[in-house]
């Protein structure tokens, strides 16, 4: 079982998958904002990889 899987039913429409990239971008940088790098560093590398799985990566 993977943590994001583009072929569950829940991420089928396309305006979920990019709210799961979006959020975690956001609050990234609402935490660069609040200079707390640690978190946006976090939260960036996590929409990243979330960017990747869910557009990026080849279907399966």
């Amino acid at each position: 079982m993977k943590f994001l899987d583009r072929n569950d039913p829940f991420f089928r429409k396309t305006w979920v998958r990019v709210v799961s990239v979006a959020l975690p971008a956001v609050w990234g940088l609402v935490e660069f904002y609040l200079q707390n790098a640690f978190w946006g560093l976090l939260f960036g590398a996590l929409a990243a990889y979330a960017a990747y799985e869910l557009f990026l990566r080849a279907k399966d």
